[in-house]
């Protein structure tokens, strides 16, 4: 679907595509009610059927706009129409970390570690706020015109209380930076995302991921089975602490880990300081409570002893040999049986559990349909406690409930002391018309809106009401309607001069506005000027007419087009031998005032250099001056007493590159 050109939610003007990503598509937009440039996320039109993509997709939005931080990309809005469902979000320009470690490769230490301190920031505040990310990678970092980082992509995150468990059977993100937990399917929380910050760090640091192989699966394996390749054997220039940091942040067992984005902020911040210190604390075992471990045989406790003597020997040589790909075949089908394995072996230990005493289940009722009164009189002998919220629904009648939760699934059971929440329809929910009529048809969106009401606008000409005045409006005002509902508003469009409809012409260079605009549609064009860095210089910025607006004929169209000229630079020389006529070397009866003399450099008469013990036998004494289009260098040579020379010439930037004073 192409939505270049279109206006979506009554407000945000699509301009042009930016991005694609596996669930949605990205667009630059105008917000015309804001006066500001969007980005807006639209889910791509194979996936406006599944309800499973819907509701991450939503989730997006409901997760990341919970957050407020400097970086975390701000949501502003969220919608749809027409099967369009999308995402309105902070339009932020930059590129993705991944395409400057693309192009740069291994990157300073220090930047990366700036980097790595703002994302570290922005997860800090989503764990406080419950919300694990669950996709950190350096593709879903932006990394803004002024450095600042952003974390976008709230896609896959999912609020949780203390942790997340995958779906069985599924996992969700990026396999070069899962969590070794995230990859065998099992609990995620906030070290989840540490771990992935620790790849990312990582692949800042070397240029390259810690784990790479030809398949998913082969990658998964490795985050869960093998120890990554120290950064520092791969990269010597990074620091000892910063190597410390980036190995705890990627231990196998998280308990290993940092505990807390905020431990991690801490250890980076004194890396900063004190790069080669030895600061990073490490898990210590010797006071850990006592464990119950697996017995060895005669026959283990020799093979035991004999790997730990052949491990003695190479602990300071890099493994070298190879998995072969019948082993790796017998691990992948171990890892599966005993995935297979879990709910049976949770199954028996519940059922040891409920054995030994525990409150006894009870089949999961289905209340949805069902009255409060008659919900309690089903729970009635139970130890449920029933707990309810009210909700309008305009499919359910009131006083029935909607929903519950636990979900009814035949089959499962809860415990018998267990809480069920359930919800209950208030019916339909009304709303009255408000008057628009005499309104502007912005004034008559918002009061409508305001009422929970939504507008349609209708042209109509009027030989008594001015253009962009509302008529009328269906229904009258006071009605009783149901909430949602679309009122028709009409508009007028002035006496009946010819209306013609406005065309996009974002993008396109002035001259081509001005043909489109004045000379084929016969509107009037005024062009204002503005800088911006981040599109190519004299093409259309914006237009205050919206594409598809139609207009009077003859009416007025104000575009501003991009004016930006970067800063050049040019070398200034200055022959003060010349200038000053020098003086005998030989002569030793000469001071320092004698030899030496001060120059002030001026540029569009502001001082940007001054050297006051300038030798008056340089010949080529040179300076760089910097500006755009045509300035002004004026140079000032005096001794300890008086101005001995002045004089000021014009440079041409566009042109010239050097300037020579002699």
């Amino acid at each position: 679907m192409d939505l270049e050109g279109k206006v979506i939610g009554n407000r945000y003007e699509i301009i042009k595509k930016i991005g694609v990503g596996g669930m949605a598509t990205v667009y630059k937009a105008k917000c015309n009610i804001l006066k500001r440039y969007v980005a807006v996320k639209v889910l791509r039109d194979e996936f406006t059927t599944d309800e499973e993509f819907i509701k991450r997709f939503n989730t997006e939005a409901q997760a990341a706009a919970s957050l407020t931080h400097p970086n975390i990309v701000s949501i502003y809005d969220v919608g749809h129409e027409d099967n369009i469902y999308y995402i309105v979000m902070e339009l932020v320009q930059g590129k993705t970390l991944k395409d400057i470690i693309n192009e740069d490769g291994a990157l300073p230490w220090k930047w990366a570690f700036n980097v790595s301190i703002q994302v570290a920031s922005a997860l800090e505040m989503a764990h406080k706020n419950n919300i694990v990310h669950r996709d950190i990678k350096p593709h879903n970092i932006i990394i803004t015109e002024d450095g600042i980082a952003k974390v976008t992509d709230f896609g896959i995150a999912k609020a949780v209380s203390n942790s997340t468990i995958t779906a069985f059977g599924t996992t969700i993100g990026s396999v070069h930076y899962f969590s070794p937990e995230h990859a065998r399917g099992g609990y995620t929380d906030a070290k989840s995302d540490l771990y992935s910050l620790g790849v990312v760090m990582y692949e800042m640091l070397t240029g390259r991921v810690p784990f790479d192989a030809d398949t998913p699966v082969s990658v998964a394996l490795k985050h869960m089975q093998e120890k990554p390749v120290e950064p520092m054997k791969l990269n010597p220039t990074i620091p000892y602490a910063v190597n410390k940091i980036i190995m705890k942040a990627m231990e196998k067992d998280p308990n290993e880990r940092y505990q807390s984005a905020t431990e991690m902020l801490k250890d980076l911040s004194l890396a900063l300081k004190n790069p080669d210190g030895d600061f990073v604390k490490e898990k210590n075992f010797e006071n850990e409570y006592t464990q119950r471990i697996t017995t060895l045989n005669d026959e283990d406790f020799s093979k035991y002893n004999k790997d730990e003597d052949e491990e003695n020997e190479e602990e300071t040589e890099e493994p070298t040999n190879k998995m072969s790909k019948k082993k790796k075949i017998i691990l992948t089908l171990v890892i599966i049986l005993a995935i297979i394995l879990i709910p049976v072996i949770g199954f028996l230990g519940a059922k040891a559990i409920m054995d030994a005493g525990v409150p006894d289940d009870i089949d999961i009722p289905n209340l949805v349909g069902k009255t409060l009164d008659e919900a309690r009189a089903e729970l009635e002998g139970t130890d449920i406690e029933l707990v309810s919220t009210d909700e309008f629904n305009a499919d359910v009648e009131a006083g029935k409930i909607v929903s519950q939760d636990p979900e009814y699934v035949e089959g499962y059971t809860i415990k018998e002391n267990a809480t069920i929440n359930v919800v209950v329809s208030k019916g339909i929910e009304t709303a009255v018309v408000r008057k628009v009529t005499g309104m502007t048809y912005e004034e008559a969106v918002a009061e409508l809106e305001a009422a929970n009401l939504k507008a349609e606008r209708v042209e109509e000409t009027s030989q008594t009401v001015e253009a962009g005045i509302v008529i009328r409006q269906e229904p009258e005002a006071d009605a009783e309607v149901n909430a949602g509902d679309t009122v028709k508003v009409y508009v007028s469009i002035g006496t009946g001069i010819e209306q013609v409809e406005v065309e996009n012409v974002v993008g396109k260079t002035e001259q081509e506005a001005v043909a489109i605009l004045r000379d084929r549609l016969g509107f009037e064009v005024n062009v204002g000027y503005r800088d911006d860095s981040s599109e190519k210089t004299g093409v259309v910025l914006s237009q205050d007419v919206s594409a598809g607006s139609k207009i009077d004929e003859g009416s007025t169209i104000n575009i501003v087009v991009n004016s930006y000229e970067p800063t050049k630079r040019a070398t200034v020389t200055v022959d003060l031998k010349s200038i000053t006529g020098g003086y005998d070397e030989t002569d030793t009866t000469l001071t320092n005032a004698d030899k030496q003399v001060k120059i002030e450099l001026k540029v569009d008469d502001i001082t940007t250099d001054t050297r006051s013990n300038a030798d008056k036998n340089a010949e080529n004494l040179s300076f760089e001056v910097e500006g755009k289009g045509e300035i002004k260098v004026s140079i000032s040579i005096s001794d300890e007493n008086r101005e001995i020379y002045g004089s000021k010439k014009t440079i041409d930037l566009n042109s010239a590159t050097s300037l020579r004073f002699d």
